[in-house]
Formats: C-alpha cells, structure tokens, sequence
C-alpha cells in the first residue's frame, strides 16, 4: 500500500516514477470505481441513469454494465431517499454499494436515509454500513441553482459519517478507494469544475490515500492556507502571485473533512 507520504508528485512539485502516466480527475474517480469492482465482487455501483452506454450524467460509469454486468451497476429511480435506504440494507447484509448521486445538490432528499439511519446504525447496535455517496458538487460550470451547491457543512456535523472531498487526481482515486473500503458511510464530494479541466499523475495499480490525514501541498513561512477540493488549485494558483512579491505560504489541503486532522 502507498500514501501520498511518497514522492509522487501528487500537486505537480516532485518528480513522478512515470511522467507520462496522467488522467483527469474524472478518469482517475473511474479508474478507481473500475479497479475495486474488479478486486471485490462485493462492490457494486447504483444510482440514476448510470447503467448501460450512458453511463451517468458525467459518464464516469459508462462501459461499467457491459464488464460487470446489471446486478452490480444497478439503474434507479429518481427516488434518492429510498435507493439510500435500499444501499443502507445492502451493506448491512455485506455488500459495498457505490452510490451516485447525480448531482450532489439532490443529497438533501436523502437526508434522513443518511442522517437519521446510516449514520446512527453503528452507535445503536454495532453495525457496520460500508457504503459510499459520490456527490458531484461545486458551482461555475453555469449548472444553475440546483446542480451548483456544497453541501458538505450539513455532514460534517453528523456523528456516524466520514466526509471525503480530494482535490487532485491522484487523491480522487486513493481517497475512493480508501472510502469503498471503509466500513463506515462515507459521502464523497466530487468538484464538477475539476473533472476534465484538471490533470495529473495517478499512481497505475493499488494505492490507498488514508482517510482523515491532510497534505501538505507547499510548504511556506509567511501564513498558511487551508483548504480543501477545488480551491486546492485556487490556493496553488494564489501562492505562485504572492511569491512574485516575496511571500511565502503553507497550503494545506484537508482532504478529508471528516475526521480533520488536527
């Protein structure tokens, strides 16, 4: 197993093992999905429109029912509080279901599936629900107020819940990873803008990114920077102009929002 504790050059300031090995932070989520299906036959994926040659609204499931066949890349309803609860049944009886949310705005018809059952299972009797909820979230790609939120405030206060929102395409894949083999809920928040506008060395094969440990990204003396998911570039981006003027800082990027790393 690997973490990004190696020198990988996860945020583009180390020499990689193979330059030349680069994917979108969408391919770098599918890689992910395809190589635990592949791994474990318990895994499956659900959510709606994700199943056949369409692949889901972003295509990141697209090919997934012709390899894994329909009983693991399951179509469902425009129903996200009952194929919630429906996955949260699933992965009491041992199963791992993946689940898409089309648009992580649409998580809120979920909320008491999530909140009020998932969440507590553990705490009332022990059980464990391995579940993951990818939620596409941010704005500025002109989706609307419906297909633009980041709602990942409502979680974070939630006991019960891991929350995961990666910020590069290697993170994408090792913090996914990490997530389907958790056995706690983990909601999963994806930034739209990021899918195929940024790019990046991915590790090929097996490597974990570990849940609940930040990374440091650039290091600093001046002040620091916390972040997390797409303003990861933002910060990036900031520092390069501030060091044009003599100022240094730390970027520190949270990946995992729940457990923080203190």
């Amino acid at each position: 197993m690997m973490s990004t504790a190696s020198p990988f050059g996860f945020y583009g300031q180390e020499a990689v093992a193979d330059p030349g090995r680069e994917l979108t932070y969408i391919a770098a989520i599918s890689e992910a999905l395809r190589e635990e299906m592949r791994r474990d036959p318990n895994v499956l994926v659900m959510g709606e429109d994700i199943a056949g040659d369409f692949g889901g609204a972003f295509k990141v499931t697209k090919g997934f029912e012709a390899e894994f066949g329909a009983r693991r890349v399951l179509n469902t309803p425009l129903a996200e509080l009952g194929f919630v609860g429906a996955a949260t049944g699933m992965a009491l009886m041992g199963l791992r279901p993946v689940i898409e949310m089309q648009f992580g705005d649409f998580i809120s018809s979920a909320f008491d599936s999530i909140v009020q059952f998932a969440a507590t299972t553990h705490y009332r009797w022990g059980g464990a629900v391995p579940w993951v909820i990818r939620a596409p979230s941010d704005g500025g790609i002109r989706s609307g107020p419906f297909h633009s939120q980041n709602p990942e405030a409502w979680f974070v206060h939630t006991p019960g819940l891991k929350v995961v929102a990666p910020g590069t395409p290697a993170d994408a894949k090792g913090l996914l990873i990490a997530a389907i083999r958790d056995n706690n809920p983990v909601i999963y928040f994806e930034s739209k803008p990021l899918y195929r506008s940024l790019k990046g060395y991915v590790p090929p094969g097996e490597y974990v990114v570990p849940l609940g440990q930040a990374q440091l990204a650039r290091a600093g003396g001046d002040l620091s920077i916390i972040t997390y998911g797409a303003m990861l570039q933002q910060a990036l981006a900031a520092t390069d102009k501030l060091a044009q003027e003599g100022i240094t800082a730390d970027v520190l990027d949270l990946r995992t929002l729940k457990p923080l790393d203190t």
